[in-house]
């Protein structure tokens, strides 16, 4: 146990004495252990201080070259990208609210540009790297998706990424549409139950829970189409696919 020494305290017996030079000498060791690592720390940069001047200003000049690159090269292509993206969203939008042969034409404008400005392919292979040009890739997608070229519709969304609630499953489910379309309810199946799964909110979720229950349906998987039934019975009862889950349900339980 630790006794207390009051300051100017001296070691009276021959036992106290020699504690006292033990603990003086263990102080000194520490010391002088801290001073000859400070030493070799000293000695070493002082051989290595070359390379560690060269190190500080290699990362001076990434940082430094990163910055002006973002404010200099990277802004201003973001801004040139969105400002040229703006008619073919105009295109996409009004072929939205059209239809037949008008709205296919009004989609290959919105893909390959018109009015002296790019479509979503020229975006997407000139401004690739910026954000208009990887919502450019979900755009292409979608008009593909909706002109019945299916395989180009899936590999644009394929390339789109987004943390995006509503944009990362909307992505994600026609991915499987197109899928459905070209005949390979499996591969429909995994990308529906994806989307389900990346976003929960009551506008995607249901949405593609409904997909998935009825293309497992298709494929003769009552467990599966159950499921993602009673989970829209469940968690989304407001929705409008709950509305059409005893139809589905049934033929579900079926199949078991």
């Amino acid at each position: 146990m630790a006794t207390y020494k009051k300051r100017g305290y001296k070691p009276k017996t021959k036992e106290e004495q020699q504690n006292a030079v033990e603990d003086q000498s263990t102080t000194a060791e520490v010391f002088n252990t801290l001073d000859e690592g400070a030493s070799k720390t000293e000695a070493w940069v002082a051989r290595n201080q070359k390379y560690i001047f060269v190190i500080i200003g290699i990362a001076a000049v990434v940082i430094l070259g990163y910055l002006a690159y973002e404010e200099f090269i990277q802004e201003p292509k973001e801004a040139e990208a969105a400002n040229e993206m703006f008619v073919a969203q105009q295109y996409f939008e009004n072929a939205l609210n059209s239809s037949g042969a008008q709205s296919d034409s009004l989609y290959n404008l919105a893909l390959t540009g018109g009015q002296g400005k790019f479509g979503f392919e020229d975006i997407i292979d000139n401004y690739g790297s910026t954000k208009a040009g990887n919502l450019a890739r979900y755009y292409a997608g979608m008009a593909y998706l909706n002109t019945n070229n299916y395989q180009q519709a899936i590999d644009y969304l394929d390339d789109f990424s987004s943390d995006d609630e509503i944009l990362a499953p909307l992505a994600k489910g026609a991915i499987g549409d197109a899928f459905l379309q070209l005949d390979q309810p499996e591969e429909a199946l995994d990308y529906y139950e994806e989307a389900a799964k990346m976003r929960d909110n009551a506008f995607t979720t249901p949405r593609f829970l409904m997909k998935a229950a009825v293309t497992a349906i298709r494929l003769g998987n009552g467990a599966a189409a159950e499921k993602h039934l009673n989970r829209i019975q469940k968690e989304y009862p407001e929705s409008a696919e709950a509305n059409k889950v005893n139809v589905y349900l049934g033929q579900a339980q079926a199949m078991q």
